[in-house]
C-alpha cells in the first residue's frame, strides 16, 4: 500500500508563479463580464465562452457513468463481445457473426443508434420512447446494459481524464470502487441487521474485511499506472488530461439488503482510512428504492457509528435526490437533514429540501458550517424532471450555502461540465461572477489534501502566508498543500482566460 507521500507525487502539482501577487483584478473581470453578458443571448456563442472557461473541480462525477456508450463498445468490441439478441444489449462471445459489435454498427446504423440509446440517456432526452419510460428508469437501467462490460478502468480514467481537461478542469474527484472491495458486497451476511446489532457486526467484518485493502490498492495501482502510460504522462508527449489531479470517492450502496449495505459501508471508511488516494465515502443507488427508503435512518446510524470509528474519513452523502410525487411525502421529510446530522461534509444533489420539514433550518446549518451542496443540472432534470425555476440551486444561493455545479454520470446523461455551466447560466440567471464562485468552490469544498488558499472563499481573503504568491512563505504553504497549490493555479488560470477573452474582443 502506497503512503501519502508516494500517493501526491503521482498528482503533478501546478506551477506556482513566485514573482506576481494573486492576480486578483476586478476590472478586468467586469469587462469580460460585460463579453459573458453578450454571449449570453446565443446558446452556441455561450458554449465557446464558456469552453475555455478554467473550472475547478468536479466533486460528482461516478467513473462507471461518465463514460459514453460509445467508448463501452469501443471496448467490448476489443474483447470479442457481441450485440445480444434485443440490439439493446451485450454480451460475451460466441455470437453469430453478424451481431459482432464492429460488424454490426457498419451494417445496421439504425440498429447501432437503437443501441447507444438503451445504454443512455440519448434517445430519452430527444423524445425517443418518453410514452414508455420515465428519465428515472431509463438512466438507471441504461448502468445494466453496459455493465457486463467490466475490467476497463484504466481506459475509463483517461476518457475522464480526457474529458475534464477539454473542459478546462483542474480536479476529478470521482466516485469508484475496486473489484477487489466491492465483489465481496454480495457475500455479506444477511437477515435482519438493527442498529443495536452495529458494533458487533463492525468487529466481526473488520477482522475479515482486513487483507482485502492491500488488494484493493494494488489493483488501483495498476489502474492508474496503465492510464498514466496511456497517456504518456510525465514524457515531452504528456496528453493534457495528465495535468488533471484525480482523486476517489469510495460509493457504498443503499438499494441493498441491510447487511451488505453495511459491509460496504465498513469498506468504505476502512480504505479512506488506509489509502490516501480514497478522500472520502459517499453512499449511491437511487434514493427512491424500496430498501432505501426503508431503511434510510438505519443507513445514518450506520454512517453515524463509522464515523466515529474513522473521525478522518470525510463524507458527501447523496440526500434529497427525491421530488415530490417520486416517494411518499414521509420521504421527503428529512433526508438532507439527517444526512448533515451525521457530519456530511457536501450533500450530493439536494433536490429535494423545498419539501423538507425544517428546510430553512438546515440551509442555515449547511451555510454556517461550510456543507457545499452539489448541484447536478442535467441529471436532476432527466431523472427527477426538476429544472428551470423548479430547481432549488438558487434556494441554497439565497440562504449562504455553498454551491458546486458537477456532471454526476455525463457519458449516460450526454453532457459535460461546460454544459453544466451553460445551463446555469441560461437556466438558473447565473453571470460570470457568479460561475467563477460556483469554479472556486469545486477546490475549496473538494477533499484535496492540505489546508485551502483562502481564509474566506467569497471575501477572496487568502491565508496570511500567501497575501502575495511571490513571498517564501507563500511557497512553502503551497509546496506543503495540495488544495492551496490548485486554487492558485486556478487563479493563474483565471488571469489567463480574462486577458485572451480581452484579446479577442479587441479585435472584433
Amino acid at each position: 500500500m502506497r503512503s501519502a507521500l508516494a500517493v501526491a507525487a503521482l498528482i503533478v502539482a501546478p506551477a506556482v508563479a513566485e514573482a506576481e501577487p494573486l492576480p486578483l483584478d476586478p476590472a478586468r473581470e467586469a469587462k469580460v463580464a460585460a463579453l459573458f453578458e453578450k454571449a449570453k443571448d446565443s446558446p452556441p456563442a455561450l458554449r465557446v465562452f464558456l469552453r475555455g472557461m478554467p473550472k475547478g473541480g468536479d466533486l460528482h462525477n461516478h467513473l462507471g457513468g461518465a463514460i459514453y456508450a460509445e467508448d463501452f463498445l469501443e471496448w467490448a468490441g476489443a474483447k470479442g463481445f457481441c450485440v445480444d439478441a434485443s440490439g439493446l444489449g451485450v454480451e460475451p462471445p460466441p455470437c453469430p457473426a453478424e451481431r459482432i459489435i464492429e460488424r454490426f454498427a457498419v451494417a445496421d446504423e439504425f440498429g447501432f443508434d437503437r443501441l447507444v440509446n438503451a445504454m443512455s440517456t440519448r434517445g430519452w432526452q430527444r423524445g425517443v420512447g418518453r410514452n414508455d419510460i420515465t428519465g428515472h428508469n431509463q438512466f438507471f437501467g441504461a448502468f445494466t446494459r453496459f455493465g457486463p462490460i467490466a475490467g476497463e478502468t484504466a481506459k475509463m480514467l483517461v476518457a475522464a481524464r480526457r474529458i475534464a481537461a477539454g473542459d478546462n478542469l483542474s480536479y476529478l474527484e470521482l466516485d469508484h470502487n475496486t473489484a477487489a472491495l466491492t465483489s465481496s458486497v454480495p457475500s455479506a451476511p444477511s437477515g435482519l441487521l438493527v442498529e443495536a446489532d452495529l458494533a458487533a457486526r463492525y468487529a466481526a467484518e473488520v477482522k475479515a474485511l482486513a487483507p482485502l485493502l492491500p488488494k484493493a490498492s494494488a489493483e488501483l495501482d495498476a489502474d492508474e499506472a496503465a492510464a498514466e502510460k496511456a497517456m504518456a504522462c510525465g514524457t515531452a508527449a504528456a496528453e493534457p488530461g495528465c495535468k488533471v489531479a484525480v482523486q476517489y470517492l469510495f460509493q457504498a450502496l443503499r438499494a441493498l439488503p441491510p447487511g451488505p449495505v453495511y459491509r460496504s459501508l465498513i469498506l468504505g471508511f476502512m480504505i479512506a482510512d488506509a489509502d490516501p488516494r480514497f478522500v472520502g465515502v459517499n453512499i449511491v443507488m437511487p434514493e427512491d428504492a424500496y430498501p432505501a427508503r426503508r431503511d434510510y435512518k438505519l443507513h445514518m446510524a450506520m454512517i453515524r457509528f463509522l464515523a466515529a470509528k474513522y473521525p478522518n474519513v470525510k463524507l458527501s452523502l447523496h440526500a434529497g435526490e427525491v421530488t415530490l410525487g417520486l416517494v411518499p411525502p414521509q420521504d421527503l421529510r428529512d433526508h438532507i437533514a439527517q444526512a448533515v446530522a451525521v457530519g456530511a461534509k457536501r450533500i450530493g444533489h439536494g433536490t429535494g429540501i423545498a419539501f423538507e420539514d425544517k428546510a430553512e433550518d438546515t440551509m442555515a446549518r449547511m451555510a454556517r458550517d461550510g456543507v457545499a451542496v452539489e448541484i447536478n443540472l442535467s441529471s436532476n432534470d432527466v431523472i427527477l424532471g426538476v429544472q428551470g425555476e423548479d430547481h432549488p440551486l438558487n434556494l441554497y444561493r439565497t440562504h449562504g450555502v455553498p454551491v458546486v455545479l458537477s456532471t454526476d454520470d455525463q457519458g449516460v446523461l450526454r453532457s459535460d461540465m461546460t454544459n453544466e455551466y451553460v445551463r446555469a447560466a441560461r437556466e438558473q440567471g447565473l453571470g460570470y461572477a457568479d460561475l467563477k464562485r460556483v469554479a472556486r468552490a469545486g477546490l475549496h469544498y473538494s477533499f484535496l489534501p492540505g489546508a485551502a488558499l483562502w481564509s474566506n472563499p467569497d471575501l477572496l481573503k487568502p491565508v496570511g502566508a500567501c497575501a502575495d504568491l511571490a513571498t517564501p512563505s507563500c511557497t512553502k504553504f503551497l509546496s506543503e498543500n495540495r488544495k492551496a497549490q490548485l486554487q492558485a493555479d486556478l487563479e493563474q488560470r483565471f488571469a489567463a482566460f480574462e486577458e485572451e477573452r480581452l484579446r479577442r474582443a479587441a479585435k472584433q
